[in-house]
C-alpha cells in the first residue's frame, strides 16, 4: 500500500450548487465531458477515478470501488464516488493531469483548481474514516499526499495524521486507531490556541465547543508587563489542555466592558482572573488569591477540579436604608438574613434594570409594599440579579418572583399566577397556594415571555455571548 499522509490546514468553506445526478453504475457516479462540472457543483465532495477499461489494476478495483459507493451512498453520505473513462475524455485525462491508471482524484467544494490526488486504498478503513472526518469538518480542509519529499520535510516514517497550525507547537500528530470520531476529537482538542483571545471572530468557537470550563484573564494590553502575565497565564494553560479553556480579555478594549459588569468587575480592577461553567447553570468562580503567577493560577484550577472552591457570588453593598421603604432593598450580603427569617414570610422580587417587565411591574409591587408595610410578619422585597447572585435561588429571567415562607425548612416557592396587586394578595393571604407554580409551568411561563423583554443593544449582547 502506498504510504499517505492527511495533511490538515485552515480554509475557508464554499458553498454548495445543486445539479441534476449524472447516469450510475453499481452506485459509482459516470462521468463525461459534457457533465463533470454539473457533479462538481451538485455533490461537496466528489472521489474520481480516471480509468482505462483494459487496466488491470483498474478491473481490480472496480468491485471494491463500487461497494465503497455503495456504502456512502446508503448512510446519506455527502461524499460521492464517480468515475471517467480516460480513453474517451482525453481532454479531461489531461486538464487533470491523468499519466497512468487508475489516477483518483478529491474535488473538495466543486474546486477544480487543486483537486487532491489520492493513491491509497478507497475500501481500506483507514481512507473511508478520513473520508468521513472531512465530510464533518467544515472550516478545516483535509489533504492526502503519498510524496515522498512531503514525508522527508515534517519528518514522517509511516502513515499518519498531522494537523498543521499557525500557533503554540505549530502541529500535532494523530496517535492510535484512525476512526472518525477519533479524528473529530483530535481536531476539536488541537484546533485552538492554548490561551484563546476573546473577539467577535472566536465567541463561536468558544462558546461552540466542547470544554465548558473556561478561566477568563481580563487584562489590558495597555499596561507594561502585559507580556509577562499572558505568559504566566499560557504556562498554566499548558496542565489544562483539554479540561479547561484559557482565555484573555483586554480588558481596556469598549466592547468587553459587557462582559467585565456580568462578572461584577470594573476596569480599575483589572488584571483579574475569574472561572466560569456554562452548563445547565452558569456558575462564576474567583481565585483566593490576586496574585496572577503561573503557579498560583495552576493551583486554583487544581482546587477548582478538585471541587475546593466555592462559587463566587456578587454582591453590591447593602444601602443604610435598604428597610426604609414599604419594598426592602435586598442584596447578596443580607438576603440570607431577611429571606430566610424564620419569624417572617418573605415575597421576593428578582429584576433587571433593564427589565420592560420589571418596569411594568414596579408600580404595583410599590402598591403591594404599602399594602403591607405595617403587617407584622409578611415582608415585600426586591433585589438587582444583574448585580446580586445567591446560591438559594438561580434566577434564568425577569421578573422572577419567589416566596419564602417563615419556619425552619428554607422552603421557596414559586409564583406562576396574575400578576396583579388582587393576585398577589391572595397569594399571600393563601400563604402561597393561590398561584403558586411548579418549576414546569414557571419555566414555560419565563420562556414564552423571555422574546418579550425589552433589552437594550448591550444588555442582548452580553445574553448571547455568554
Amino acid at each position: 500500500m502506498l504510504r499517505r499522509v492527511l495533511l490538515c490546514l485552515a480554509l475557508a468553506v464554499l458553498t454548495r450548487a445543486g445539479a441534476a445526478a449524472p447516469e450510475e453504475e453499481d452506485h459509482v457516479l459516470v462521468l463525461h465531458k459534457g457533465n463533470f462540472e454539473e457533479a462538481l457543483a451538485a455533490h461537496k465532495y466528489l472521489l474520481v477515478e480516471f480509468y482505462a477499461p483494459w487496466c488491470g489494476h483498474c478491473k481490480a478495483l472496480a468491485p471494491e470501488y463500487a461497494k465503497a459507493a455503495g456504502r456512502l451512498k446508503a448512510e446519506g453520505s455527502e461524499i460521492r464516488l464517480a468515475k471517467v473513462d480516460a480513453t474517451e475524455e482525453s481532454d479531461l485525462a489531461q486538464q487533470y493531469g491523468v499519466r497512468g491508471y487508475p489516477t483518483i482524484k478529491f474535488f473538495k467544494n466543486g474546486d477544480t483548481a487543486a483537486p487532491r490526488e489520492y493513491t491509497g486504498d478507497v475500501e481500506s478503513d483507514f481512507a473511508k474514516q478520513f473520508l468521513l472526518a472531512a465530510e464533518a469538518v467544515d472550516d478545516i480542509p483535509f489533504g492526502i499526499t503519498s510524496n515522498g519529499d512531503v514525508f522527508s520535510k515534517y519528518q514522517l516514517d509511516k502513515d499518519g495524521v498531522v494537523l498543521f497550525k499557525k500557533f503554540d507547537e505549530g502541529r500535532n500528530n494523530f496517535e492510535g486507531d484512525i476512526t472518525k470520531d477519533k479524528l473529530l476529537d483530535f481536531i476539536k482538542h488541537n484546533q485552538l490556541p492554548l490561551v484563546i483571545e476573546f473577539t467577535e471572530q472566536t465567541a463561536p468557537k468558544i462558546f461552540g465547543g466542547e470544554i465548558k470550563t473556561h478561566i477568563l484573564l481580563f487584562l489590558p494590553k495597555s499596561v507594561s508587563d502585559y507580556e509577562s502575565k499572558l505568559s504566566n497565564f499560557k504556562k498554566a494553560a499548558e496542565r489544562f489542555k483539554g479540561k479547561i479553556l484559557f482565555i484573555f480579555i483586554d480588558s481596556d478594549h469598549t466592547d468587553n466592558q459587557r462582559i467585565l459588569e456580568f462578572f461584577g468587575l470594573k476596569k480599575e480592577e483589572c488584571p483579574a482572573v475569574r472561572l466560569i461553567t456554562l452548563e445547565e447553570e452558569m456558575t462564576k468562580y474567583k481565585p483566593e488569591s490576586d496574585e496572577l503567577t503561573a503557579a498560583k493560577i495552576e493551583e486554583f484550577c487544581h482546587r477548582f477540579l478538585e471541587g475546593k472552591i466555592k462559587p463566587h457570588l456578587m454582591s453590591q453593598e447593602l444601602p443604610e436604608d435598604w428597610d426604609k421603604q414599604p419594598v426592602k432593598v435586598l442584596v447578596g450580603k443580607n438576603f440570607e438574613e431577611v429571606a430566610f427569617d424564620e419569624k417572617k414570610n418573605v415575597f421576593v422580587e428578582f429584576y433587571a434594570p433593564w427589565c420592560g417587565h420589571c418596569k411594568q411591574l414596579a408600580p404595583i409591587w410599590d402598591k403591594l409594599g404599602e399594602t403591607y408595610k405595617d403587617h407584622e410578619n409578611v415582608v415585600i422585597a426586591k433585589m438587582d440579579s444583574t448585580a446580586n447572585e445567591v446560591e438559594a435561588v438561580k434566577v434564568h429571567s425577569f421578573p422572577t418572583l419567589k416566596f419564602f415562607p417563615a419556619g425552619t425548612d428554607r422552603a421557596v416557592i414559586d409564583y406562576n399566577g396574575e400578576r396583579t396587586l388582587d393576585g398577589f394578595k391572595k397569594f399571600l393571604e393563601s400563604g402561597g397556594q393561590d398561584g403558586a407554580g411548579d418549576d414546569d409551568d414557571l419555566e414555560d411561563l419565563e420562556e414564552a415571555e423571555e422574546p418579550d423583554l425589552e433589552e437594550d443593544d448591550d444588555q442582548k449582547a452580553v445574553k448571547d455571548e455568554l
